[in-house]
């Protein structure tokens, strides 16, 4: 066989070429973007009723380079720093892309252009007609500038986390440590934004301008002595009243607690990071005009700060297993968020709730928020797109929701930490995100507050050695969901546990045990309503039966052969009661997406949890009676999903809504009907796990993006 002569060069143009050929419709002239190593592109534009279509970039990638189509974080670099780069100014961006190897092909929604949330993965190219209705990227004024800044910040953080981590070392034991120190100096910084003209006085007494000090001019000139005043500085501002935010039970939280400190103390460390965060050149707008002679991370569009703050986290991050801290897959939680956003957008009473300012959205196990930062950008383009209200009652509805609708909570006070910091940088330091115990406990989570949750909560019962120390963790472990486990169900061990029960016919509920209480005589439990009620049986074998109520809870329970409803022990799934506890939290007819182990939604030992949820079928209507929720839709994602987090375990999205309430008996549901359930399988997500990495240069499809608009489209 012959062997193949021609450069990489010639393959690279052949591809192109191919790949224009498949899209004649596009009847404008090429523009050649500039040349690369192992790309070439170009842009296409056609023509609807004599308009110009927005445009559409075409991106052949060399054998070897497929990562920067399956990576849309690597993507955005190529496109920003490189390919387009040098655009005429007066010219547009595109808002697509088709990508090419010769062997894999991709279509990429670009920069949320399309209203959702930045890059991502689509399953077919838009129509001429359908690109017309695409707003132009130049509602955002400075949208070019801000992508340069996002690109060049994610280097920059990268390579400070490698350095501090390998050369520098500084007053740091881990990984996660420098993720910290970076958090606190985004703090910081996003406090000399907002906060230009505040002083502070240094351990001595004498009086600073913050501005002034945190600077990396200042630091460069300093040294040693501008470190010590930093420190100083976050000393001062950790606690600020404009950073603390109360919960729903009026509990304060600051971001960082009295005892956190600035580590690093290598002034070169503070100047590296200063200098990344602050020198950032000129604010300029789309067409090259200078705004500002200093732009700043305030000028950056908030959605791409989350974006690279997310990207930051997992590529850093070390979860070590054990933590229990699994930070969810970036295309997972664009799907999971792109569902959801897409039926509220059909929704007229929830459009009306956040025309009002009403709508909250909650992750009650957050980590570093990563779904909330993807509900707020899709919100807001929500908002910006659908919404008919003028300008600056849109802006102002932007903010309110920034200060109220966000809602998370977290066992891990550095999640805690790292989600407020990351939601500080989107404009919403108010967000009500803070350091619980145990969510499912918690009384700062209050019943039918919510209109979207979106969460991966823990999953799977800890494995316990036969020694000595691992039988005592495992009798801690045990006592504490005894404890937690009170609140789901009635108890035989009174004294253990708080009970309630709905008496139906008192119509009230009546308590059937003591209230246990901790060292301050504040109940254990915030005294949740349980949808158990005693139906028989006697004081010491009481019998119990499932009454589903919009406020109650029940999976404390499983009922038994005979239907009559009997303790679980401490060894049920935690992921059980989170979905028991998310269909509480959320108002009747708010939606909830949830990661959960497959076993949940197939295994026959679980059925009763899924009867709880859709109720059971009657055989001669056909119809579901008598459950909490509809079942909108049930993914399975690949088993190496959580692979990076220390487990292989099997898991699925499933898409519930609550059912609505009786307008004439709130506690109660109405009878709604269980429509179609959309299933679909994601064998992969664009990457696959090699040398503990995600590696997204395998070639592999990003299943997501086709079940996505197969969803959309209502299939």
């Amino acid at each position: 066989m012959a062997k193949d002569t021609t450069s990489p060069k010639q393959q690279l143009e052949q591809l192109f070429n191919e790949l224009t050929k498949q899209h004649t419709e596009f009847t404008e002239p090429l523009i050649e973007l500039p040349e690369h190593e192992f790309a070439k592109a170009g842009l296409i534009q056609g023509l609807v009723e004599g308009n110009l279509t927005p445009p559409v970039m075409l991106v052949a990638l060399a054998e070897g380079h497929w990562e920067y189509a399956a990576d849309t974080a690597k993507f955005d670099e190529l496109a920003t720093d490189h390919l387009l780069n040098d655009l005429d100014a007066d010219q547009d961006w595109p808002v697509f892309a088709v990508v090419a190897d010769g062997t894999n092909q991709r279509v990429l929604a670009l920069f949320g252009a399309d209203g959702s949330d930045g890059t991502h993965g689509v399953d077919e190219l838009p129509s001429l007609e359908e690109l017309r209705s695409f707003d132009r990227l130049e509602r955002d004024p400075t949208f070019r500038w801000s992508m340069r800044i996002y690109t060049r910040l994610m280097h920059r953080f990268d390579a400070f986390h490698e350095n501090v981590y390998r050369v520098t070392k500084d007053k740091v034991n881990d990984k996660n440590d420098i993720i910290e120190e970076v958090a606190k100096l985004l703090f910081l910084e996003s406090f000399r934004i907002y906060h230009p003209d505040i002083t502070f006085n240094d351990k001595f007494g004498n009086e600073h301008l913050f501005s002034s000090v945190f600077n990396w001019h200042f630091v460069q000139a300093e040294g040693d002595k501008a470190v010590d005043l930093i420190k100083d500085a976050f000393n001062k501002f950790k606690s600020h009243p404009d950073y603390v935010v109360t919960s729903d039970d009026g509990t304060r939280n600051a971001i960082f607690s009295e005892d956190t400190h600035l580590r690093l103390s290598v002034a070169k460390n503070y100047l590296d990071l200063l200098e990344a965060l602050q020198n950032l050149g000129p604010l300029k707008s789309n067409d090259g005009k200078i705004v500002k002679e200093y732009g700043t991370l305030g000028d950056v569009s908030g959605d791409l700060l989350g974006r690279v703050f997310d990207v930051f986290l997992r590529a850093n991050f070390e979860s070590k297993g054990g933590l229990g801290v699994y930070l969810t897959p970036n295309p997972v939680k664009q799907a999971m968020l792109e569902i959801a956003i897409n039926d509220i957008a059909n929704d007229d009473a929830a459009i009306a709730r956040l025309a009002n300012g009403d709508f909250r959205f909650c992750d009650p196990t957050c980590g570093s928020f990563g779904f909330g930062s993807v509900a707020l950008s899709q919100l807001v383009k929500l908002i910006d797109y659908q919404l008919v209200m003028a300008d600056d009652k849109k802006e102002t509805l932007k903010q309110q929701l920034r200060n109220h609708a966000f809602t998370g909570a977290d066992a891990a006070p550095r999640m805690v930490m790292l989600a407020r910091v990351n939601m500080a940088l989107q404009g919403a330091p108010k967000a009500q995100i803070f350091y619980t115990d145990n969510s499912l406990t918690t009384q700062a989570l209050k019943p039918n507050s919510f209109d979207l949750i979106c969460t991966n909560p823990p999953f799977g019962t800890p494995k316990f050695d036969k020694g000595k120390n691992g039988q005592s963790s495992k009798a801690n472990y045990e006592a504490n969901m005894e404890q937690v486990l009170g609140g789901f169900r009635p108890a035989a061990k009174v004294v253990d546990s708080y009970n309630a029960y709905y008496d139906h016919l008192k119509m009230k509920w009546e308590n059937t045990g003591d209230l246990e209480l901790d060292d301050n005589g504040e109940p254990k439990w915030a005294g949740y309503r349980t949808d158990l009620r005693k139906a028989g049986g006697t004081d010491s074998n009481p019998i119990y039966s499932l009454s589903p109520t919009t406020e109650g809870l029940a999976l404390g329970s499983k009922p038994d052969k005979k239907g009559n409803w009997k303790q679980v022990g401490a060894t049920i799934d935690p992921a059980v009661l989170f979905i028991d506890r998310c269909l509480q939290l959320l108002k009747p007819g708010g939606r909830l997406m949830i990661v959960l182990p497959d076993g949940i939604l197939c295994n026959s030992g679980d059925k009763y949890v899924r009867e709880y949820i859709m109720g059971k079928k009657d055989e001669q209507s056909g119809e579901f009676v008598g459950g909490k929720a509809i079942v909108k839709a049930v993914i399975s994602l690949p088993s190496d999903c959580f692979k990076l987090s220390g487990t292989g375990a099997k898991t699925s999205i499933l898409y519930l809504q609550k059912r609505h309430a009786n307008p004439n008996q709130p506690e109660q549901f109405l009878p709604e009907p269980q429509t179609d359930v959309f299933m679909a399988v994601a064998e992969t997500l664009g990457y696959v796990v090699k040398n503990n990495i995600e590696d997204y240069n395998a070639g592999v499809a990003n299943d997501l993006d086709k079940i996505v608009s197969a969803y959309k489209r209502g299939e």
